[in-house]
C-alpha cells in the first residue's frame, strides 16, 4: 500500500518544523512507519526527531557521490532513530540545499525528489510521509509537491500575526490554481501555532473557507522541549491536540477544503481600513533635488541639452589652433590617416593632439 503523503507548509520560525515533528511522533506512537522530509535548505526540520543530531542532505551527498561518479544509495541519505518507549521508529531525510548565496532552493528541491523518487520513495514500506516545505517563498520548486501532486494532502500551519497569515494564504492560492491545470492535492485545513487567543488566524480561516485543524497554545515547556531536542507531545496537553489531529487523518474524519485563498485587498482588509486613494507618485524634481518649476520636463531637458551644448563649444574654443583644428576634424567623422594628409602631420601626431585636446576638454568642461 503507497504511503500516505501530507505537505506541511507555514512561514519560516513559526513552529512549522515543531509541528511535523511532533505530528511525527504521535504516528509513530500510534504504530505507524512515519517519514519525515525536511524540504527546507536550512536543513533542520529532523533536528528535534534525531536528538540534535544533523543527518547528511540528499544534495551534499548526491554532490559528494556524483564527483566520485558514484551513485546515491538509500543507506546514504535515509536515517531511522528507534526510541525506547515508541513502538516504531521514525525516518528522516533532509533534502537541504546550497550555501547562502550560492544558488537556487528551489532547484535543489526539485533535485532532490528526482534522486528520492529514483529510489522509489513512494514504494517503500511507509504509513506516512511528512514533507515539512517552507512556504515564505515565491521560487517554483517549493510548490514541487502541489505542481506534481506528490503530497495528497497539505496543512497550513501559522500563528496569528499577518505575515504567517499572508504566507498560508500564498500557498492555499497556490494548491488552488494547481489545481485548475489537473494537481490533485487536497487542502486539510489550518494549524495555529502558539495560538494568543486573539482569535486573527480563525478570522482569515472563516473569510478563505478553511478549516481550523487544531490550535497549540503557547507553552515554554513545550518550547523547552523542542530546545532540547525532545518531543513536546510527552505534555499532556500537547499530546492529547496532536493524537486527536492524528487519529481525524488517519480515519479520514477531516473533509478537504475548497479554499481557493483571499486576494491580497480582501485579505488585508481583515487587518483594518484600508484607504482606496491611489499611492501618490513620486516626481523626478523632488528625487533630483530641482526646485519646483512650471516648465514641462520636455523643455527642461531640452534646455539642459542646448546649455550643454553652448558650453562645450566655449570649451572648444579654449584649445590651443592645433588641437582646435584635429578635434573638429575627427567631429567631422575624419579619420586619422586623413587628417594626417590635409594637415600635413605624421598620425602620432594626430593622435597626440586628439588626446591632450579630448583631456583638455574634460577638464573645462566638467571642472568650470
Amino acid at each position: 500500500m503507497a504511503a500516505r503523503t501530507i505537505a506541511i507548509y507555514g512561514k519560516g520560525g513559526i513552529g512549522k518544523s515543531f509541528t511535523t515533528t511532533n505530528l511525527s511522533a504521535t504516528f509513530a506512537l500510534m504504530n505507524k512507519r512515519v517519514l519525515q522530509l525536511g524540504c527546507d535548505p536550512k536543513h533542520d526540520s529532523t533536528t528535534s526527531l534525531f536528538g540534535g543530531i544533523p543527518l547528511p542532505t540528499v544534495t551534499d551527498v548526491f554532490a559528494e557521490k556524483n564527483a566520485l561518479n558514484q551513485q546515491v544509495a538509500i543507506s546514504d541519505i535515509v536515517f531511522r532513530r528507534d526510541i525506547a518507549d515508541f513502538p516504531q521508529p521514525i525516518y528522516g531525510i533532509e533534502l537541504g540545499g546550497p550555501q547562502i548565496g550560492r544558488g537556487c532552493g528551489g532547484r535543489g528541491i526539485i533535485s532532490g525528489f528526482d534522486v528520492l523518487e529514483k529510489l522509489g520513495i513512494f514504494k517503500w514500506d511507509i504509513d506516512i510521509i511528512l514533507m515539512d516545505f517552507l512556504g515564505d517563498v515565491v521560487c517554483g520548486g517549493f510548490a514541487t509537491p502541489l505542481a506534481r501532486s506528490l503530497s495528497e494532502e497539505v496543512i497550513l500551519v501559522t500563528n496569528n500575526d499577518r505575515q504567517s497569515i499572508f504566507t498560508a494564504n500564498n500557498i492555499c492560492q497556490a494548491n488552488n490554481y494547481f489545481r485548475t491545470i489537473g494537481g490533485e492535492s487536497r487542502l486539510l485545513g489550518l494549524i495555529i501555532n502558539r495560538d494568543d487567543g486573539s482569535g486573527i488566524a480563525e478570522k482569515y480561516a472563516e473569510a478563505a473557507g478553511i478549516t481550523v485543524l487544531m490550535k497549540v497554545p503557547y507553552n515554554a515547556e513545550a518550547r523547552d522541549k523542542d530546545d532540547s531536542f525532545d518531543f513536546a507531545v510527552r505534555l499532556p496537553e500537547i499530546r492529547d491536540k496532536f493524537q486527536q489531529l492524528a487519529l481525524d487523518i488517519v480515519e479520514n474524519r477531516i473533509t478537504p477544503c475548497e479554499a481557493g485563498g483571499l486576494d491580497f485587498m480582501r485579505f488585508i482588509r481583515l487587518f483594518g481600513d484600508v484607504s482606496d486613494d491611489a499611492p501618490l507618485p513620486a516626481t523626478s524634481e523632488e528625487l533630483f533635488g530641482f526646485k519646483k518649476s512650471s516648465v514641462p520636463q520636455e523643455d527642461i531637458c531640452s534646455s539642459s541639452l542646448d546649455n550643454d551644448h553652448l558650453k562645450m563649444s566655449r570649451c572648444i574654443e579654449q584649445l590651443s589652433a592645433e588641437e582646435r583644428e584635429v578635434y573638429m576634424m575627427i567631429e567631422q567623422e575624419r579619420s586619422i590617416s586623413e587628417i594626417a594628409e590635409l594637415t600635413h602631420r605624421e598620425e602620432s601626431a594626430v593622435r597626440e593632439l586628439l588626446a591632450s585636446a579630448r583631456t583638455q576638454l574634460k577638464k573645462l568642461f566638467f571642472e568650470n
